[in-house]
């Protein structure tokens, strides 16, 4: 059976339990939301006992900390109890990755543009979630004693990974660090403008800057209004 030995046999039914409740937590929730939104009359409202709007991250911290503590203490990573723990890690996480821009600016910028972020961050969560469950990782190796696998690979794919991120791509450099090849491309392409990288490499009116600035306006914009689309289709548009 190909769950028994490609999850239970591999050692990861912790890790499938969290991305599947990971998954179905944050597509409910995005639902949930936009029923409120939309003042749907069958649908229940906000929490807010005595006028006081509890957000759903004050949740999703509580599950966090009862799946992550008690995960701790199982032994047997293919039981019950180890799935079921990672699997309430996992709607915690997805509660608080929601709602991550909202932590992040101390506002309730939800609705607002600046909320688009929370989606971002989810995005990047599941990509890296279900790459480590595909077992697409160079990073693998790091229990290695061997230092030619530390010294060849990983290392390497740190830095091409550090440099990709200090050039603006943060998609690139972060799924990079489970594709060496996608990070090697990012850090020897050129940065995106107003990168860490930009501001350090590239003088005003130099020929690298523009080239950059072309390629964000050109490429990169319509990657970015699609990307956008697909946001508002799966997490709802923002009103500002």
């Amino acid at each position: 059976m190909w769950f028994a030995t490609e999850i239970v046999g591999a050692g990861k039914l912790r890790l499938f339990s969290f991305f599947v409740l990971f998954l179905l937590t944050f597509l409910f929730i995005r639902f949930s939301v936009r029923m409120i939104r939309k003042q749907v009359r069958w649908w229940p409202g906000n929490v807010a006992p005595g006028g006081l709007h509890i957000h759903h991250v004050v949740f999703g911290l509580v599950f966090m900390c009862v799946g992550g503590i008690g995960g701790l203490a199982v032994q047997d990573s293919s039981s019950v109890a180890a799935a079921l723990l990672a699997a309430l890690f996992g709607v915690g996480t997805a509660l608080v990755l929601d709602e991550f821009a909202l932590v992040l600016h101390l506002d309730d910028v939800y609705w607002a543009q600046q909320g688009r972020l929370s989606v971002d961050t989810v995005f990047v969560a599941v990509s890296l979630t279900g790459l480590a469950l595909l077992g697409v990782s160079p990073l693998e190796i790091a229990d290695s004693e061997d230092l030619w696998d530390w010294g060849l690979i990983v290392l390497p794919n740190v830095l091409f990974a550090v440099i990709t991120l200090m050039k603006g791509k943060v998609w690139t450099g972060l799924i990079g660090i489970y594709l060496t090849p996608l990070a090697l491309i990012g850090a020897i392409r050129l940065a995106r403008p107003g990168s860490p990288w930009a501001r350090w490499r590239y003088k005003d009116g130099s020929r690298k800057l523009r080239k950059a600035e072309w390629r964000e306006q050109k490429v990169r914009e319509p990657v970015e209004r699609l990307k956008r689309g697909l946001q508002d289709l799966v997490a709802g548009r923002p009103t500002s």
